[in-house]
């Protein structure tokens, strides 16, 4: 299913069964409606512009990673964003480069997760990094967080928040307590257009390259060794 704020152009190649709906400004009513329409199923949400990688994604499908999570007895695998950019913005001004990306590979940092009453929730944390934390003055303080829990199985009763959190609790837990599991990262050039299209800060960056820049090499080894996601106790 895609959500799109105007009308889009079908591609040849998209099946038959995509549906096209008009997103509104929360996307948790649509995600909501998707999760009662598919109950048992397992959803990969994303932007435009986003590439899901898992560990060794090169050599073993989804539908592995996904039986081996049910195996787990989880109906989750929780997602770190890793932003991504051009290099060169004058030759790619629109942030965007798939042939020669860019990410950061240090400045991140985690934060335990509090409830309204700023009492610290079991296993969760807020993560934030990457373009969103060097340009935090260009970006709202809801937009900066990197992690997400992108894909997940639906079931009955579960609604999706305006944060990209989930108000079951335990589908925004990282991990069971007494071991790490499987998780996967969402390459994103999402915060890097949205950048280059808001004028203040298009005038105000020249280039997003900075001394923790490293070429991307669209590879799941690479982001296991920096960190963003790990195999958990999958061999």
């Amino acid at each position: 299913m895609v959500l799109a704020n105007t009308p889009l152009v079908r591609p040849v190649d998209l099946p038959a069964e995509t549906a096209f709906v008009r997103r509104a400004t929360d996307i948790s009513q649509e995600i909501d409606a998707i999760i009662s329409a598919l109950p048992r199923q397992w959803i990969y949400c994303c932007y435009n512009g986003e590439y899901l990688f898992y560990p060794f994604c090169e050599s073993r499908s989804i539908g592995e990673i996904i039986a081996f999570a049910t195996d787990e007895r989880r109906k989750t695998i929780p997602t770190t964003v890793v932003d991504l950019y051009a290099g060169n913005l004058p030759q790619s001004p629109d942030g965007v480069d798939v042939t020669s990306a860019y990410l950061d590979r240090f400045g991140y940092y985690a934060e335990i997760r509090q409830d309204a009453q700023n009492v610290p929730l079991e296993r969760q944390v807020n993560i934030f990094g990457g373009l969103r934390w060097r340009f935090e003055e260009h970006v709202p303080w809801e937009k900066r967080r990197l992690d997400r829990v992108a894909l997940f199985q639906a079931v009955r009763g579960l609604k999706f928040q305006p944060d990209l959190t989930f108000k079951l609790p335990k589908f925004n837990k990282i991990s069971f307590p007494w071991h790490h599991n499987l998780t996967a990262a969402v390459g994103s050039f999402w915060a890097a257009k949205s950048l280059r299209r808001n004028p203040d800060s298009c005038n105000a960056i020249s280039s997003f390259q900075w001394p923790g820049s490293e070429q991307f090499k669209w590879h799941s080894q690479h982001l296991m060794d920096l960190g963003f996601m790990e195999p958990g106790q999958w061999f």
